[in-house]
């Protein structure tokens, strides 16, 4: 069975490579906002989970014999704000001062579509704790990551110079670089892909 990551993430095909994952990329192209507009105000878990369908679903129209694999990740700040992906560099210095010195949830959530409907998902959260970060600090760490990171939710990449935005974590690292690492890897095997 053919895998099919609907993402144009480094880091998602950086964990299925390094995981032995047979797969190809093609990027889903989905429009995040205008998704996030028509499905309204929704948990946070059901946002994420319902846009990685979403990609997984569009991909999966054109590749009906295929297992796609689609992701999705969110920040949530503790006053329950979603953080998207900054637009530009004015906004991820916004973003990293308002996570700055607190905690905030990353959800990752995977689904898996096969001929244009949804075989499996699921939705995964980390616990992130951000230590205080000084003006200073944040625009020579922007000067550092700028651009890398405009395609990253809560502007980091914690395999990267942002895990210095940390005091701690708890949660799976899989699911803060983006993806349920550990449970698609049982259904992969439950399905054929990997070897059991």
């Amino acid at each position: 069975m053919r895998l099919i990551l609907a993402s144009q993430s480094a880091s998602r095909r950086a964990m299925l490579e390094a995981a032995g994952v047979p797969f190809e990329a093609q990027p889903a192209m989905v429009d995040e906002d205008a998704a996030k507009a028509s499905l309204g105000a929704i948990a946070p878990r059901d946002l994420a989970d319902a846009l990685a369908e979403l990609k997984a679903l569009k991909v999966s129209h054109r590749n009906p014999q295929a297992l796609v694999l689609g992701s999705d990740s969110l920040a949530v700040l503790e006053d329950g704000t979603i953080l998207s992906k900054p637009r530009d560099r004015e906004e991820a210095a916004k973003h990293l001062e308002m996570m700055s010195g607190k905690r905030h949830d990353l959800v990752s959530a995977a689904v898996i579509a096969e001929a244009g409907r949804p075989v499996w998902r699921h939705v995964d959260r980390a616990r992130m704790f951000v230590r205080p970060l000084s003006d200073s600090f944040i625009e020579a760490y922007l000067d550092a990551e700028w651009p890398e990171i405009s395609g990253c939710v809560g502007c980091y990449r914690i395999e990267g110079p942002g895990v210095q935005l940390f005091s701690r974590f708890e949660g799976s690292q899989f699911t803060v670089l983006g993806m349920p690492l550990l449970p698609l890897l049982g259904y992969l095997r439950e399905r054929q892909v990997l070897g059991a």
